[in-house]
């Protein structure tokens, strides 16, 4: 069905959950009022009782429709090809994803998700990026805070390189420098169920840092060093002490995706790289985080370990109330490299991305304020023609929505 006469801007597809509940509410309190849309789900219940809710919050604002889908791909055509947008929140996603994003693919219907399972998306991408592009279909997965503001912050700093000083990037840094937050049941059963679909092999293959590029890695890469290896701790003037990121591994592909579809990675730069650390207070604690990594990630890998941990969390659609994260926050800083010639007069531009409440709260403004992005602007993505594409790719029209949402960016030539 043409995206014209479709009968949705948006749908928000596992609205009940607990990430869709946040979307839905960013959507009805903030959104135009004459931006129509639906929520999904499968119960008809369920979705009512949270229609009613917004209604109450919300009297005055333009209440959503309901649709009631199965997660099968009959229902999921059905749905798609009722609205120009489908956002899903139904997740694990290497669980139930897979039939919605076939169901967008073959519609020429747009979809985002909020995943940060890169295996998942890296078997997406395979099996129907060429199909999307065939379709129209811009596709989106990892619009949340996985992997949304490393991806944007790099896309800001390596265009500021490029508009300010006219070469390319040779590597952003991104540290998540500060976080108050606590994860959703829904999060956490991703975590501990990853393994149950993939062994360690495909989750390896995955999580290189270009396994998703559609070009090549540049030839000549900087390798960290021997302290950085040993110990994944490096330090940045700007930035200060820095160890291993909880979600650099997922992050780092998707950034470099967006790397390589902007102009086959020349508009970044030829020689671009990413790195992604967290802020560490001192190198004990540095350390420690670098060691509780790898130990959590070997504890994966094993069933039994996966089994126990499941029995201490929340369950899927569960998470912190709205009273435990009102304090909650989030900041990232970065720094860009300029591929400058002149080793004596380097040029680093300096980035900051912070939010102030619940993260998955942050989740659903970028999952909303995306879908109006495509669903109302020309982006690089409308460009691109659609396909397997990155939060990158929906560029400036998208971080102004962010900002107005109130999202605080910031990027600044260094001196």
């Amino acid at each position: 069905m043409p995206q014209s006469s479709r009968e949705y801007e948006c749908i928000v597809f596992g609205a009940t959950g607990y990430t869709g509940k946040y979307t839905a509410e960013h959507i009805a309190k903030n959104l135009p009022t004459d931006f129509k849309w639906a929520i999904a789900g499968r119960s008809r219940d369920k979705l009512q009782k949270i229609a009613d809710e917004l209604k109450s919050n919300h009297p005055d604002r333009v209440q959503p429709s309901i649709e009631v889908a199965q997660l099968n791909k009959a229902d999921l055509v059905a749905l798609a090809n009722k609205t120009k947008v489908l956002i899903s929140t139904v997740g694990p996603f290497h669980k139930y994803g897979t039939a919605a994003v076939e169901a967008c693919a073959e519609t020429g219907t747009h979809y985002l998700d909020c995943t940060g399972e890169v295996p998942w998306v890296y078997d997406m991408v395979q099996k129907y990026d060429d199909l999307a592009k065939k379709t129209g279909a811009i596709i989106i997965p990892q619009n949340g805070v996985e992997s949304a503001p490393p991806d944007l912050m790099s896309w800001m700093l390596a265009t500021s390189v490029r508009e300010t000083l006219s070469v390319g990037t040779k590597e952003v840094v991104v540290s998540l420098h500060d976080l108050k937050a606590a994860a959703s049941g829904g999060t956490l059963a991703t975590v501990l169920t990853l393994f149950d679909t993939y062994n360690v092999f495909q989750v390896l293959r995955a999580l290189r840092p270009y396994s998703l590029s559609p070009v090549p890695a540049p030839k000549s890469l900087a390798s960290p060093s021997l302290w950085e290896r040993l110990t994944g701790m490096r330090s940045e003037p700007e930035l200060g002490l820095l160890t291993d990121s909880i979600s650099g591994a997922t992050d780092a592909p998707i950034v470099l995706r967006s790397w390589g579809l902007y102009d086959g990675g020349q508009y970044y730069g030829p020689k671009f790289q990413f790195s992604a650390y967290m802020r560490a207070k001192n190198q004990i604690q540095g350390l420690a985080i670098h060691l509780a990594l790898a130990v959590g990630a070997l504890v994966l890998i094993f069933p039994p370990f996966r089994w126990l941990l499941k029995r201490f969390v929340y369950q899927p659609g569960d998470g912190p109330t709205k009273e435990q994260v009102k304090r909650d926050r989030c900041e990232w800083r970065a720094i860009a490299n300029a591929d400058v010639s002149d080793p004596n007069d380097p040029r680093r531009v300096l980035g900051r991305m912070r939010w102030e409440g619940s993260m998955y709260d942050l989740t659903g403004v970028f999952l909303a304020e995306a879908a109006v992005t495509i669903a109302r602007s020309k982006t690089k993505a409308h460009e691109l023609g659609g396909g397997m594409l990155t939060p990158a790719t929906l560029g400036s029209p998208y971080l102004e929505r962010l900002n107005k949402a109130g999202l605080k960016t910031e990027v600044k030539m260094l001196p």
